[in-house]
């Protein structure tokens, strides 16, 4: 397995970070791969893959530069570089388009794990990989942009409230279940590969959310940035199949009880509206309903309103679980 060895100030001073970067290349591998692991990306598919395979088709360079550039066990490096807090996805690029063609080349190598094909020893390869990078970004990310920012910013406000509860060895190990794992001893675990460890103390660390879910990856500065991209929770993942408890739904109602059920991880209204499929007005009056009921409460993060359960939200829902399992079997709720 690949783990990295870090210090607990190194730990302390991490943060988690959003990339419009980030999303655009698990998006370009999830246009790589062809199929999604739900309907939202099934549908996300169906409206961008044609246009994409005709991109990649009318220009062989290119789609051969994805296919070495994404290997089957390393990406070359200078295809995803370490996010910066605050940056734009214009800043982000220009980092791919600024690398050096020899590096590039080399890092090819190594994601192919073999010599480099002979049409991709030419010195434009960053230029190529930023151009497509461009395109998945204009063509199938921004339009939707703003709503899967709302749906990261949920994640890592949902995870950040974890933290204070569970504490990062709990954040750490749901990220990527079964991939990423803190192993103790200041060792943290980021993939299963047998790659040797390294030492990242003093380093900035930083995790990033995307929405694509059967993606994630590491990336590096090295010795100054390393950062680790996961798949987050929310919309996308399709996190709207939760079973509300009858006892609960007689009580509230079943649409506003699916609402509270939801909201065991911090959510906005127009992610509520997207995942009940209620419109948009009887969310809100569900939540404001909610709300002087004391069951939920909202916050700021960013430019979006997250609403959340209280406590006494918490005690409802699980009183509601509980009184499906007569034997006191029922399962902890878990948001992750």
């Amino acid at each position: 397995m690949g783990w990295w060895q870090l210090n607990a100030d190194t730990l302390a001073r991490s943060r988690f970070v959003i990339s419009p970067l980030a999303e655009t290349f698990a998006c370009l591998k999830l246009l790589h791969a062809g199929h999604g692991s739900h309907p939202g990306e099934h549908a996300w598919l169906g409206g961008h893959l044609p246009g994409y395979r005709a991109r990649l088709a009318a220009d062989p360079v290119t789609a051969r530069l994805v296919r070495a550039g994404l290997g089957r066990e390393w990406i070359a490096d200078f295809l995803t570089p370490a996010p910066r807090p605050g940056e734009s996805f214009a800043e982000e690029v220009a980092r791919v388009r600024a690398a050096g063609p020899g590096a590039a080349r080399a890092q090819l190598r190594l994601s192919l794990a073999g010599p480099l094909p002979a049409e991709l020893d030419r010195d434009d390869l960053p230029e190529r990989a930023a151009g497509l990078l461009e395109w998945v970004w204009q063509e199938t990310v921004r339009p939707y942009w703003e709503r899967r920012r709302r749906v990261l910013e949920a994640d890592v406000l949902a995870r950040t409230a974890r933290v204070s509860r569970d504490g990062w060895a709990g954040v750490l190990d749901s990220l990527r279940p079964g991939g990423t794992r803190w192993l103790g001893d200041n060792r943290f675990q980021i993939n299963l590969h047998e790659y040797p460890p390294r030492e990242i103390s003093g380093a900035e660390l930083v995790f990033v959310p995307v929405t694509a879910q059967r993606t994630g990856w590491v990336s590096w500065e090295e010795g100054r940035r390393y950062a680790v991209v996961y798949p987050c929770t929310g919309v996308l993942a399709g996190d709207g199949g939760r079973a509300v408890p009858a006892g609960l739904g007689a009580l509230l109602g079943a649409a506003r009880a699916g609402v509270l059920v939801l909201l065991g991880s911090p959510m906005s209204t127009s992610q509520l509206t997207a995942v009940t499929g209620q419109g948009l007005g009887s969310v809100g009056r569900h939540l404001r309903v909610l709300r002087e009921a004391g069951l939920v409460e909202r916050q700021r993060a960013g430019r979006s309103v997250l609403y959340t359960r209280t406590a006494a939200g918490d005690v409802l829902v699980e009183a509601g679980q509980g009184r499906r399992d007569p034997a006191g079997l029922a399962s902890g709720h878990d948001d992750y």
